[in-house]
């Protein structure tokens, strides 16, 4: 596989991670736009609001971060969708939840699980490409 086909398969795999990322966002921010950015989600746990909200900030920053800088957003929206599956399989444990946007967190996390490698290495193309040249 060429340098180019590497680099655009890359491109394309961030701009749906980034994409899901921009949905996940849209979520948040109809949250914050309701209630308001100190809403207790109905009374849960200090921690859970904290995080929860802090996604309204942190998605978009990995949005921007996955197509500015490539690698910084890889691993942003790595530990961004590891974390929320995580803690929302553990607050499933004990409060209910929306199917729909679980089980959607958990196809991303797969998704992004299984291709991640390819928009790594991707994502360094352009760089070796520059290093190459110059």
């Amino acid at each position: 596989m060429d340098i180019q086909n590497i680099a655009r398969r890359s491109f394309y795999l961030r701009l749906i991670y980034a994409l899901c990322l921009c949905g996940a966002t849209w979520t948040h921010l109809q949250v914050a736009l309701a209630h308001g950015l100190g809403w207790d989600y109905g009374g849960v746990a200090q921690l859970t609001r904290i995080y929860w909200t802090s996604l309204t900030f942190i998605d978009p920053l990995a949005v921007l971060l996955l197509l500015v800088v490539p690698r910084v957003g890889l691993i942003v929206c790595v530990a961004v969708i590891v974390t929320d599956v995580a803690h929302n399989s553990w607050f499933a444990l004990h409060n209910p939840i929306r199917l729909d946007l679980y089980l959607s967190q958990i196809a991303f996390l797969l998704f992004v699980a299984c291709t991640v490698r390819t928009a790594w290495r991707g994502a360094a193309v352009r760089r070796e490409v520059s290093r190459v040249i110059n």
